[in-house]
């Protein structure tokens, strides 16, 4: 409750541009580009003022993604209070995790051996070409 109140207080002292800045910021890049075409559409100057302040502020191009950061609390989740569903999403979870674990050893590994594979027909190249150079020198002598 008092977390509430607490962002209630700090919301109530910002500013008009720091609240609509916030509230773009809590929808995510589409907001913002959603935003600045409507700026251009009814008033030309708000779009390129948008559009300014994107870039100059790296908001264009960031990669971070606010959406993504609401999917992702599987481990901040609270109990609901059904002690079975509680252990059988723990489970789950738990099971997930390591299916990813075991999928990033895979994909690893994968790229190790495409990489020693590259790297095989690189030096049987090289042998190849070197072997043809002096085939082709012992000729010409």
């Amino acid at each position: 409750m008092t977390t509430v109140a607490t962002n209630a207080q700090d919301t109530a002292h910002m500013g008009w541009f720091s609240r609509s800045e916030a509230w773009l910021d809590s929808k995510g890049k589409g907001a913002w580009i959603a935003a600045m075409v409507l700026g251009f559409v009814f008033f030309w100057p708000v779009g390129l003022a948008l559009l300014f302040y994107m870039i100059w502020s790296k908001r264009m191009f960031s990669k971070k993604r606010s959406c993504a950061r609401g999917r992702r609390r599987m481990h901040v989740m609270t109990p609901t209070g059904n002690s079975a569903f509680d252990s059988y999403r723990d489970e789950m979870i738990s099971r997930l995790e390591d299916e990813q674990a075991s999928f990033e050893e895979f994909l690893k590994r994968l790229r190790e051996a495409k990489d020693k594979s590259e790297f095989d027909q690189f030096m049987d190249d090289r042998a190849t070409k070197a072997a043809k150079e002096r085939e082709d020198n012992t000729v010409d002598a």
